[in-house]
């Protein structure tokens, strides 16, 4: 696929995989912002499109093993990944970055007040990404993996006590932008995660782990909107079609 300034950033990512890199490395929205014409995207982020191009079309065909293609997967195993590799990683990373946020403040935050303002936005972010997930495990995943069962035989198609699948999803796609805010704001907060001068070891450790908690969310994010919740909408209505 030959991608120009017009192509949708999500058309990108899921044409090549292996993109995803380029664009995180370029500060591109690929998730939330997915809806956006490459041009665009570039022009926010602030990056020449030609040279994102370029890097698009060295990287083709360069994808690694955690840029796995799902568009065509079991949306059980989908959700089953999103569990077991991004919520995980979430609570396992906030367990680890609540401390450092402390530690650092604690010892730094005299000198640095932008510290306090990166813990009390990274622990509203943590709040409200924990309450997120537990709706998706509790509510949303199995509906969905219900639906595939019933489309594959399975059993009988039980109507929701939310009306149709696009309800909560339009309700965390508004929780996705919500705390991509909130990194963003974070990442703006620390000098997109350059750490000062007089920063110590525990200093520099809290920036990379935020920065790969950023990058991880947006793949996160880019697997739900992109990918899983525009393949539920469709099999669901697919599977309330056959009734």
């Amino acid at each position: 696929m030959n991608f120009s300034t017009e192509t949708k950033v999500k058309e990108v990512v899921l044409g090549e995989p292996g993109a995803r890199r380029v664009l995180e490395e370029a500060g591109i929205d690929f998730c939330c912002g997915g809806g956006k014409s490459m041009g665009e995207a570039c022009m926010k982020a602030g990056v020449p499109a030609e040279e994102i191009l370029k890097k698009l079309s060295e990287a083709r065909g360069q994808a690694g093993p955690e840029d796995a293609n799902w568009v065509a997967a079991p949306l059980v195993a989908l959700t089953r990944h999103i569990r077991e590799k991004h919520h995980r990683y979430v609570r396992e990373a906030i367990a680890r970055i609540r401390p450092l946020l402390e530690k650092v403040n604690a010892q730094h935050g005299k000198n640095h007040a932008e510290i306090a303002e990166i813990e009390r936005l990274f622990l509203e972010a943590g709040r409200e990404m924990m309450m997120h997930m537990q709706k998706e495990e509790l509510i949303l995943f199995p509906y969905i993996e219900r639906v595939e069962a019933a489309m594959a035989g399975r059993g009988p198609v039980e109507p929701p006590f939310f009306g149709t699948v696009q309800n909560p999803i339009h309700a965390m796609m508004r929780e996705h932008d919500a705390a991509g805010s909130l990194l963003q704001e974070i990442r703006r907060a620390s000098n997109q995660y350059a750490a000062p001068e007089d920063a110590c070891t525990s200093y520099r450790a809290l920036y990379q782990e935020l920065r790969e908690f950023e990058a991880d969310l947006h793949q996160h994010v880019h697997l739900e909107n992109n990918i899983l919740f525009p393949r539920a909408v469709e099999m669901e209505a697919s599977a309330f079609r056959q009734e």
